[in-house]
């Protein structure tokens, strides 16, 4: 895991133009410091008490270095100490802030579904067993063939796959019987590092939800799932109380970080949840379309799930009160990243992005699956691999880049059927730094969708969303629904390429339908 240890870290200045948020009463302003832990990059910033991040205080770290493409897995002490040296820089760039604020919240967003298991000492006995690992495929056949998946899914909001626990679980105990013997605790990475800054831990109801094992209506762990991976509640993470938050570092992290020891941290939510809140989709008037590493379409609504959850999606919690229904994509901005540094490395992002938007619709002659990391939303399909179909010895691979971008955009297509009944006319809302990074794949969207796409102006959608999450929670805020996002563009979808685009759809269907289905 070598790769994983090279630490590139950017820091942002402050700005010049930042007031004093000094208290009427003279005293320190309480502050709280926000931790999004992604895919691709683990991101830190300050926040007043109205959920505004201040200028200059956040820093970034990359998780994965140039070239690198494969995160399924990651080492659960490497990672631990990315976010602590995300923290370390952050606290150095916000040093302006010392003199006239008090850090009194942390709040975490986190990706979500992964696994790692430790030991009686609290010792990782796994690495970080990602979204993206599927090398439980076989053990989803066999969950299939003991247990009825509709039920399942209506139970946990969770479909059979490799993505979820219950499948990752049941390939740690048929192939590494040891390492399953010697976990005493099975944790997500959130709670790992929970455990590791305040000596205890709990899960979140949200970041349960994400993992297969939750009854969705109960806030539970699910009996009947624990009982067919003859799982003992015991090894699982306490489900936190709505009032639940972790106040005391342990002695070696309150020395490191003497600017912490007055905080109260929140259970870490998960990062699609977090993304939804902080991009203004907190209702299902707004459906959050998000592109990172990977992708998601979402509608967040107050309430309790779907009676019925179409099989195209998932169900998750944000928290006891509300529910998050959506898909995944695997493959978003990282089958980006992989083909333009496979096919265009010597091109910069600027000429790359000029060329993408002279090419036609769908006028290369291609078809492309895009399961390179697999497919999750619409079929879950454990065993779903990439391809691309048309290729000629004319195929420039600028085209090849632009029919991928199509394709992604032909998924969630898909996934905005599904999701049309829960959110009807719903406006789409779009954030992510791949999005952000090319605005032909936007407008792509609008014109693949039929829709127009919003472009919210929140950068860091995430951060912002764990922490007005975390600010509600402690009743500085009366409600997430409060905040809007400002709009930074609305892109309207040119119908003549909707309906040229309708013809690639379908003729993806028809290809998905023979070579994965």
């Amino acid at each position: 895991m070598s790769n994983v240890l090279d630490q590139v870290v950017e820091v942002f200045e402050p700005m010049p133009e930042l007031v004093s948020i000094m208290t009427d009463a003279g005293s320190k302003a309480p502050v709280m410091l926000s931790i999004d832990i992604g895919t691709s990059g683990i991101r830190a910033a300050f926040f007043d008490e109205r959920g505004a991040e201040i200028h200059g205080s956040s820093a970034r770290t990359n998780r994965l270095s140039p070239g690198v493409t494969d995160f399924s897995t990651s080492d659960a002490d490497a990672l631990r100490l990315q976010v602590i040296q995300t923290i370390d820089a952050t606290l150095v760039e916000a040093q302006f802030l010392e003199a006239t604020t008090r850090v009194e919240l942390i709040a975490v967003s986190c990706f979500w579904h992964s696994l790692v298991g430790i030991d009686e000492s609290g010792q990782a006995t796994t690495p970080v067993l990602g979204w993206a690992d599927n090398r439980a495929a076989a053990a989803v056949s066999d969950l299939r063939s003991k247990l009825n998946e509709q039920w399942v899914h209506a139970r946990t909001g969770c479909r059979m796959h490799p993505s979820y626990w219950p499948a990752k679980l049941l390939r740690l105990r048929n192939e590494e019987p040891e390492v399953f013997r010697r976990t005493t605790n099975w944790l997500s990475f959130a709670e790992y590092l929970t455990l590791h800054l305040f000596g205890e831990c709990a899960v979140s109801v949200c970041m349960a939800s994400g993992t297969g094992l939750l009854n969705q209506r109960t806030c539970e762990w699910d009996q009947e799932m624990l009982e067919a991976l003859d799982v003992s509640v015991e090894s699982l993470p306490e489900i936190a109380s709505p009032s639940k938050t972790f106040h005391r570092l342990t002695p070696d992290y309150a020395e490191r970080w003497p600017q912490l020891t007055g905080a109260r941290m929140s259970p870490a939510i998960g990062d699609g949840a977090a993304n939804s809140i902080g991009a203004g989709c907190t209702s299902n008037d707004k459906v959050a379309l998000m592109i990172g590493t990977s992708g998601a379409m979402r509608v967040l609504f107050a309430g309790e799930p779907p009676a019925r959850v179409p099989p195209e999606l998932w169900s998750y919690r944000v928290d006891r009160t509300r529910v998050i229904v959506g898909g995944a994509l695997s493959d978003g901005g990282g089958l980006y990243r992989w083909l333009r540094e496979s096919l265009l490395p010597n091109d910069d992002a600027e000429f790359i992005e000029s060329e993408l938007a002279r090419l036609e619709p769908d006028a290369h002659g291609l078809t492309i699956l895009p399961f390179w990391s697999g497919e999750r939303s619409t079929g879950w399909n454990a065993d779903a691999r990439g391809a691309i179909s048309g290729l000629t010895s004319h195929t420039r691979p600028i085209e090849i880049l632009r029919a991928a971008m199509e394709s992604i955009a032909y998924r969630f297509a898909l996934i905005a059927t599904a999701l049309e009944p829960l959110a009807p006319g719903a406006t789409i809302m779009a954030s992510g730094n791949a999005l952000r990074s090319s605005r032909v794949w936007i407008q792509i969207l609008a014109d693949v969708l039929g829709r127009p796409v919003t472009l919210c102006q929140e950068a860091e959608a995430s951060m912002r969303g764990a922490a007005l999450l975390a600010l509600e929670a402690a009743g500085k805020i009366q409600s997430i629904a409060e905040f809007s996002v400002p709009v930074e563009t609305v892109f309207e979808p040119t119908m003549s390429h909707h309906v040229r685009y309708q013809d690639g759809l379908a003729r993806q269907q028809r290809i998905y339908e023979t070579v994965i289905k």
